[in-house]
């Protein structure tokens, strides 16, 4: 069994056909067909079912899968590890970011990318908890995401920092000297909805609902950046987490019926071999959040 292998059949798994997977990894379809038949030879079990053309994975595809994964995974953790024994500053960092942590992410990397240009940063935004996902599924290094539970034994949790939600509005608002405002001032006001389906729009969904209220939310967008501008002109409002917005035309505004606060965490798999690119890109982060 030769990792090469492993690696086409989860590139055959992704796009769940044959031709596709040997054009994504520049080799002919018979030479994947005939890899991954080898596979299933040495095997002895089917992986993959195929109808014509099409193909889907069997129960044991499914299965070998998650195994194939992990042998990928700590190959390349094994090359990385001794790379930093050669003390080269080379290769690849898969990094997660919820929506709401690009900022500091951005300044984070900024110097990171100064300080070590040969190291490669693969940045993928999402929900945080597809981004967990992705991390379990061994698909990224570490994730930087916005997490209050700490409950799971495969991971290693490193808390960043807390920020609390609040309502951002333009600074030409009616609303931008307000110290505070509450749900119920809220309820009737023209909500932008940034991150809607995310935890955050859980917790923000059930404290209008414990207050028995029912919000405008007229737009839902899942980008912060677009969110933010269309909450300048002034026609809408959001609800966001306060870190999420450092822009001179918005102001934020605490929510008084809202006391919890969002926990922003690094996570990572806690038994997996950490590169020393992380380490150093970690000691960047921790920087920028001290300032």
């Amino acid at each position: 069994m030769e990792l090469r292998q492993l690696k086409y059949f989860l590139k055959a798994k992704e796009l769940n056909n044959f031709t596709e997977a040997a054009k994504a990894l520049y080799i002919s379809q018979s030479t994947l067909s005939q890899q991954i038949k080898q596979l299933e030879t040495e095997l002895d079990t089917l992986l993959f079912n195929r109808i014509g053309k099409r193909i889907s994975l069997t129960e044991a595809g499914e299965r070998f899968a998650v195994f194939a994964q992990q042998s990928i995974k700590k190959a390349e953790e094994g090359k990385a590890m001794l790379m930093d024994l050669h003390n080269l500053q080379t290769g690849t960092l898969t990094i997660g970011v919820t929506l709401g942590l690009q900022h500091i992410f951005t300044k984070a990397l900024l110097i990171f990318a100064e300080r070590y240009p040969n190291i490669r940063i693969q940045a993928i935004f999402g929900a945080s908890h597809r981004l967990v996902q992705n991390l379990e599924n061994l698909e990224m290094d570490m994730v930087l995401v916005f997490n209050e539970v700490q409950d799971n034994p495969i991971y290693a949790y490193q808390p960043l920092f807390e920020s609390p939600l609040a309502m951002v509005s333009s600074i030409h608002s009616p609303y931008a000297n307000k110290k505070t405002i509450t749900l119920k001032e809220m309820e009737k006001l023209p909500l932008l909805v940034a991150t809607k389906g995310y935890s955050t729009d859980h917790v923000i969904s059930k404290a209008f609902l414990q207050k028995a209220l029912n919000p405008v939310f007229s737009m839902e967008i899942n980008d912060i950046p677009t969110a933010l501008t269309l909450v300048k002109t002034g026609n809408w409002h959001s609800i966001l987490v306060q870190t999420s917005v450092s822009d001179k035309d918005l102001v934020t505004i605490p929510i008084a019926d809202i006391t919890q606060k969002r926990m922003a965490m690094l996570i990572q798999i806690k038994d997996a071999y950490e590169k020393k690119a992380m380490q150093l890109f970690k000691a960047t982060l921790e920087a920028c959040i001290a300032e």
